[in-house]
């Protein structure tokens, strides 16, 4: 079984404590997100778990809780969104200086092959055009440079209720031009600071810009960096196009009070952060 923490809300960035307390306790309880009363027993035991997938906008308060939980023999990797975007966007996402220094630190304490940088989701306007993301993206790739190996790409999709929190913004549409603007810059500079470009749940072509498909929770990556045999079954939970292998996510979804408009997984921020406050970290239940 493969655990990931989480689509759903950051966990490392807001729920550390309460995932240390369920590694040490061996399970969590997760609610079925359409069905509050169906609650699933998730283990934790390092026998029961090939690995751990961790996603976050700021791995720091990990940092501490490393040790430990690299003490109980679970095995995991991190994948990182840092961006640059601006304010009216990621409202709450660390600043630019910060975010690298958090990368690079967590880099050098597990190591380039375990954290993966996400660039996720590229978001078009007239003030946010393909010359402002290769911009900004080449400015990270140098900054990230022996950091990590691989970059996660994606474009903005369309979620109903994050399409509401959009509205009244230029957001332009991903055309074949547009991709054409900026993805073989985004290739181009990755592979000269020692990167790998793949595309994240993409109907898109990327690969004609030299982009291949790749995938979050990868069955792959988890084989290689482990070496351990990983069944590749593509998650059933997740659309057509996505490419990642079966996982269990431990998350909530209207926990997450980092505000990016974009985001799926919190309809109502006010409602995140009620549930945010209200968090007790003893529970078994992230909420």
């Amino acid at each position: 079984m493969i655990v990931s923490a989480s689509r759903r809300t950051d966990v490392p960035a807001l729920y550390s404590r309460w995932l240390m307390n369920r590694v040490r306790a061996g399970f969590c309880l997760v609610r079925n997100p359409f069905n509050a009363t169906q609650v699933t027993r998730v283990s934790l035991a390092p026998e029961d778990v090939e690995a751990m997938v961790f996603w976050t906008r700021n791995p720091q308060p990990m940092m501490d809780k490393l040790d430990e939980l690299e003490a109980t023999g679970l095995r995991f990797y991190f994948q990182v969104t840092l961006m640059d975007n601006p304010r009216w966007l990621d409202l709450r996402a660390p600043g630019l200086e910060a975010a690298v220094d958090n990368f690079r630190k967590l880099s050098e304490r597990i190591g380039p092959q375990r954290v993966v940088w996400r660039y996720d989701p590229v978001v078009l306007t007239n003030e946010m055009p393909p010359a402002f993301h290769c911009e900004v993206f080449g400015r990270i790739a140098e900054r990230l440079r022996g950091a990590t190996q691989r970059v996660m790409v994606s474009v903005l999709d369309d979620y109903k209720h994050a399409a509401r929190r959009m509205r009244g913004l230029d957001v332009l549409a991903p055309t074949t031009e547009r991709l054409g603007e900026f993805l073989p810059f985004m290739r181009e500079a990755a592979a000269q600071n020692g990167m790998t470009v793949y595309s994240c749940v993409e109907a898109l072509d990327m690969a004609r810009f030299g982009i291949q498909p790749g995938a979050c929770v990868d069955g792959r990556l988890i084989g290689e960096l482990f070496g351990i045999a990983v069944p590749s079954r593509k998650d059933p939970n997740q659309r057509a196009v996505c490419g990642c292998v079966a996982s269990k996510d431990i998350g909530a979804y209207e926990t997450c009070v980092l505000g990016c408009r974009y985001c799926y997984a919190t309809r109502s921020l006010e409602r995140a952060e009620q549930n945010c406050q209200q968090h007790d970290p003893a529970s078994p239940f992230l909420a």
